[in-house]
């Protein structure tokens, strides 16, 4: 009766969790590895303790091995030269690799709860065959043995890079391939973007005693080899010439460090953050500015906690890793040698907030590199507006610029492109960066901000550590609203239509009234916002809702009015006041309608000299 009663409550678990609708994979990594400095090789063992939580019985896993990548006829290597645009950091830098300098990773042994399993490696996947099929909410242990070489920096990862740092060890280790509802992604490394399992990392790393490593993770050895000490407190025999740095992370879907025997290593504390690791070499980094930027760091932290979620993490590494700016989970890696403040501290911003939608929220980056992208670029753009205190009333104008310059351009594609997909990086770009932020910044126009901004805390906390997809967002953003909004995500997403109302004609009505005629000239809907100014200096605002939404923002001053369906292709406007009363009407004066024709939405026509 006993065991009847045990499975009958285990079934019943199983499809409660089941039918909730939603699961994911945990990966904890334990790995010991040693860097040789002299050849520039990694020596290591991993265990991986993985959990299946998903539904289904896994008879094979995939591992990524991105090292591959920087090879010859890799590719990467091969992609690079074919684009129209590649990034000259990337063209015509592999092929002169020598054997010395490419990267690889080589797994030399690996078993499965002890015993000995087959695999196979295609240019950076490691394919492996189970002996033992890993069961619905099971997990499985897989021991391995490996060897890496670490590349000349060519992008993102590798050695000797040109600021002089020796080692910026991302995508350095054998990684976990995410399985999620879709199945198995086991996306050969290209150029860009990850996507890959939470769990915990207890890492591990020997190196020359000379040199100063940061990154992922909290730092469980500080006081036994000097880190953030001064010297007469450290206690480190002379003899010895090695030292094992000691990581441990939480809840993160990768892990990145970065080692020079010259970086300065300084740290501080964010009140209700996090403590900030600042690692640069002061030989080539422009030294007054890392030195200058804790306060604008603090503010960054303490508006991203107010506007979007508090930073879940006990540390933050700002690393000098010289290969533009690159984030990871509790880390950040950017050139530091700028001369200029200003773009030095936007990169850092760029960069950092990553951690909010990269890190965090874990999107899958190939399929949707516009919600870590351009989700990332909007919060950047309101951070900069809060540190300058030079408030714009569109800190978003310069995509809209971008936006509209590549649909004159004709090369306009759905932003649902995979990332390594794109034909151009210009078309990445756009896609990814500009029109990511500018789908944040319409949803602030759809919805109001005050709704806006209680929705991406609500995300951020409702999908923290998960992997949200853009379905998730929409639904969250609808939750709060009260509006239904996934024909925004459809047509900005899906489709390649474009946004164009116009002033039509506006003339008396009646003794008392004027009428104006809004025009539809685009194939993408929106709701209007319409403000009238009068020639005594009064305002009206008012909001037209679209009938899709079944609602309309409740954000002051506008007033609304009732639905305009897409399928009209006019809709009026009544104001109780004379024509001669009026100074000016203007549709969307802030430009967050993504309107591709702003000049047809001023009346009086501006002509400029």
């Amino acid at each position: 009766m006993k065991h009847i009663f045990t499975l009958t409550f285990f079934i019943a678990s199983f499809f409660s969790i089941a039918q909730s609708g939603y699961w994911q994979q945990h990966a904890s990594y334990k790995m010991d590895v040693k860097l040789n400095v002299e050849n520039h090789q990694i020596t290591g063992t991993q265990e991986l303790v993985y959990t299946n939580n998903s539904p289904d019985t896994l008879h094979q896993v995939f591992y990524h091995l991105y090292f591959n990548a920087f090879q010859p006829g890799s590719m990467m290597a091969v992609r690079s030269d074919n684009l129209p645009d590649t990034d000259k950091r990337l063209k015509g830098r592999f092929v002169d690799l020598s054997q010395s300098e490419i990267g690889f990773q080589k797994i030399l042994s690996l078993k499965q709860n002890g015993v000995g399993l087959a695999y196979n490696t295609t240019g950076t996947i490691l394919q492996v065959k189970l002996n033992q099929p890993i069961l619905p909410g099971t997990s499985t242990t897989f021991s391995m043995s490996f060897l890496s070489q670490v590349p000349v920096q060519i992008r993102r990862s590798g050695r000797n890079n040109q600021e002089g740092i020796e080692y910026t060890m991302t995508q350095w280790y054998p990684k976990m391939a995410e399985y999620d509802k879709d199945g198995w992604h086991p996306d050969q490394y290209v150029e860009r973007e990850y996507y890959g399992v939470f769990g915990n990392f207890d890492v591990s790393i020997t190196l020359p005693k000379k040199y100063v490593v940061g990154g992922t993770g909290v730092l469980q050895n500080a006081n036994e080899i000097g880190y953030g000490y001064s010297t007469e407190k450290v206690k480190i025999k002379r003899s010895v010439k090695e030292l094992t740095w000691h990581f441990k992370a939480e809840n993160v879907h990768d892990f990145a460090w970065a080692a020079d025997p010259d970086f300065i290593h300084k740290s501080f504390q964010v009140e209700d953050g996090p403590l900030v690791h600042l690692l640069f070499d002061p030989k080539t980094a422009n030294k007054e500015n890392w030195e200058n930027i804790e306060g604008d760091v603090v503010k960054t932290f303490q508006y991203m906690r107010e506007h979007y979620g508090k930073y879940p993490y006990p540390q933050f590494s700002l690393i000098q890793g010289g290969d533009g700016g690159m984030e990871y989970p509790m880390c950040t890696m950017v050139l530091g040698s700028g001369k200029n403040y200003k773009r030095f501290f936007k990169l850092f911003v760029h960069e950092a907030l990553h951690n909010w939608f990269y890190a965090v929220l874990g999107t899958n980056e190939q399929l949707y590199p516009w919600m870590d992208e351009g989700f990332t670029s909007f919060a950047e753009e309101e951070v900069m507006n809060f540190v300058y205190d030079t408030p714009k009333a569109n800190p978003n104008i310069a995509a809209v610029s971008r936006y509209i310059e590549h649909v004159k351009s004709g090369e306009l594609v759905p932003i649902t492109t995979p990332a390594d997909h794109y034909n151009s990086k210009k078309a990445y770009v756009t896609s990814s960066y500009y029109m990511g932020e500018l789908f944040l910044m319409q949803m602030q126009y759809v919805i109001g901000q005050e709704k806006f901004k209680k929705g991406m805390k609500t995300y951020f906390n409702r999908w923290k550590f998960k992997h949200p997809t853009p379905a998730d967002f929409t639904k969250v953003m609808e939750e709060v609203s009260g509006l239904q909004l996934d024909w925004l995500l459809i047509y900005w997403t899906q489709l390649v239509k474009t946004t164009d109302y116009a002033l039509g004609a506006i003339e008396p009505e009646g003794p008392k009234g004027t009428k104006i005629v809004l025009k539809n000239l685009g194939e993408r809907p929106m709701p209007v916002d319409v403000v009238v100014m009068f020639k005594n200096g009064n305002f009206s605002f008012y909001t037209i809702p679209l009938v899709s939404m079944y609602g309309a923002k409740e954000e002051s001053p506008y007033q609304q009015l009732p639905p305009w369906a897409w399928t009209n292709p006019e809709y009026e406007l009544h104001i109780n006041a004379q024509l001669q009363e009026i100074e000016s009407v203007q549709i969307d004066p802030f430009y967050r309608s993504c309107d591709v024709d702003p000049a047809n939405n001023v009346w009086p026509i501006i002509i400029e000299e």
